[in-house]
């Protein structure tokens, strides 16, 4: 009963659970667990390694921004603007993977300005610091300006005393997404002017 109840909730963790069942049918108890934890430990370890790098829209009528989907076609999207969103802790594991994932995004949409929205980051470690600063700069030399939205104190702090933040400058954070938005729907709406 269990067994179904998790499988109806979380496949992930289904397939932990028949992996521990299996080690304690097959090893004994002890060995079992432990080859539960183990293989949890790799699950958790995939997991952290392969965040998500969400696009988002604005649900009409509202504030509230959420990652793209079939369910909700009509969330409002703006020319020239592409909004993402990365979750989790960023750091030399998972660097390299989110660069890609968002250099395709950003090859897709060809934006002017990315809004990155960080409020689900929770810390930002010098080697994706760093790839981030070597992305902005390759974006940048395209048209591309980089901006980034909702860090937490200690990850503003950390992008403040960075080459990153120095080079972008306090013009491109912001605390929020419709903040971001509504400075980005400003400045183009005036003529001739480009997104800053």
């Amino acid at each position: 009963m269990e067994f179904r109840e998790i499988l109806s909730v979380r496949r992930t963790e289904f397939r932990w659970a028949l992996i521990a069942f299996a080690g304690v049918v097959l090893v004994g108890t002890l060995k079992g667990i432990i080859v539960a934890i183990v293989v949890s430990l790799v699950a958790l370890a995939y997991q952290v390694a392969d965040l998500p790098v969400y696009v988002l829209g604005r649900k009409p009528g509202t504030n509230v921004y959420r990652p793209r989907s079939m369910e909700h076609p009509e969330d409002e999207t703006f020319v020239g603007l592409l909004l993402l969103r990365l979750e989790g802790r960023v750091f030399f594991a998972n660097a390299q993977q989110i660069a890609q994932k968002m250099k395709l995004l950003i090859e897709e949409a060809q934006p002017k300005v990315v809004a990155l929205d960080l409020s689900a980051v929770f810390d930002l470690e010098y080697t994706a610091l760093k790839m981030l600063t070597e992305g902005e700069k390759r974006q940048r030399e395209g048209g591309v300006r980089l901006w980034l939205v909702g860090m937490n104190p200690r990850v503003l702090g950390v992008m403040q005393r960075s080459q990153l933040g120095q080079a972008l400058g306090r013009d491109a954070m912001h605390f929020n997404l419709e903040i971001a938005v509504a400075k980005y729907l400003g400045t183009t709406a005036r003529p001739g002017a480009g997104a800053s």
